[in-house]
Formats: structure tokens, sequence, C-alpha cells
């Protein structure tokens, strides 16, 4: 999700061994592949050795994990900033669409960091797989509650077509490199949101 400097509680001091472990891991587990980057490259480039790698995240999968689980703290921080003050179903709905429009135009934007690692952790039982999917349940959490507050009779199913919206416009964007398919979807939540409500 959009890109923040990691801080707060279990992420370390900045400067820390294990936060420059996690900020390496982020930035080359993005731009190269969770199986491309081996602990020897990460070691290197965040200046450690391996042995204080493992000696913070236990193996390579307990790393994954970790950077993944700090990419959903930080995604989650993200759609609090941009809700802040938001009060009606409109604003608090397009809280959520902008926030997925400027990362995708971001620099460096190469899709759904979440979805990408989810197509390179393929073991059923790795721990990256459990984050990976807290973060896209509390994503349609957050948008359930929206619904809920909207008035919509079902707001679990609505949520789910507004989640499918945007998945489904991260990866049109990804492909075109502009923001338009987030555009599109927004107007497409709107509607639906008009037709549950009467609006």
């Amino acid at each position: 999700m959009v890109e923040t400097k990691p801080s707060g509680p279990g992420t370390g001091e900045p400067g820390s061994a294990r936060q420059r472990i996690l900020d390496t891991a982020s930035r080359l587990f993005y731009e190269s592949g969770i199986q491309a980057v081996g602990v020897n490259t990460l070691a290197a480039r965040a200046g450690v050795t391996k042995v204080t790698l493992y000696a913070h995240f236990g193996s390579k999968d307990g790393l994954v994990a970790a950077h993944l689980a700090e990419r959903d703290r930080r995604w989650r921080e993200t759609l609090e900033r941009a809700s802040a003050g938001r009060e009606t179903t409109e604003q608090r709905l397009a809280a959520v669409f902008e926030s997925y429009e400027e990362w995708t135009v971001a620099d460096g934007f190469r899709g759904c960091g979440f979805v990408n690692a989810g197509v390179e952790l393929t073991a059923a039982d790795h721990p990256g797989r459990e984050v990976i999917e807290r973060n896209k349940e509390g994503t349609r959490t957050w948008l359930a509650e929206i619904a809920e507050a909207a008035g919509c009779s079902d707001p679990s199913d609505v949520a789910e077509e507004w989640f499918l919206l945007l998945e489904g416009a991260v990866v049109r964007a990804t492909l075109r490199r502009d923001a338009t398919p987030l555009h599109r979807a927004h107007r497409a939540a709107l509607r639906l949101l008009r037709e549950e409500t009467g609006g």
C-alpha cells in the first residue's frame, strides 16, 4: 500500500538493526519479488550479518511475515489519516478510494504488495499468508463499517462489492500506470451506495 516511513510499537527505533532489515526487505521484496531476494543480499544491503538477521526474525519466512505485517500496519494508518474528519458516508468512502488512487500513482508503484506476495507464497502454512488475508479482511471490514453506517440492508455484501471494485481497479491501474480505473471504480461504488440507500 502507500509507502510511509515505518515507526511505532514493534517496529524498532529508526536506525536500529531490526528496522534497517525491515526497511531493506520492504524495498527489495517489493521491487524484485520475495523469491528473487536471498538472505545474503538482504543482510548485506541492510549492513548486518546473517546471524543478526536470524536473531531478529528467525528465518527468511519470519522476515517475510514481519515485512507484510509492517505494510499492513502502515496501510491501516493511511486509511485512518485519510478518514480523519470525514463525516458523511460519501466522504468516508471517498477517503478509501483516494488512498488507493494516491498509492497507484506513487513513484515505484508495482501493484499490490500483498497480492504480489500471495502469488509467490504458495505454501498454505507460510506465516505470510495469514498476514495477507488479515490485510484484505481488514479492508473489507473497514468498508462494511461504512456500509453499515449508511444504512445498507446487507453491509457485508455491499462491502464485498466495493472491495472487488477496488481490487480489480488496482490491477487495471497497475497495467495502465494511471489512476483512471480507480476514478471509475469510485463512481461505480457511489452508484451502488445510492441504489442501496435510495439516495
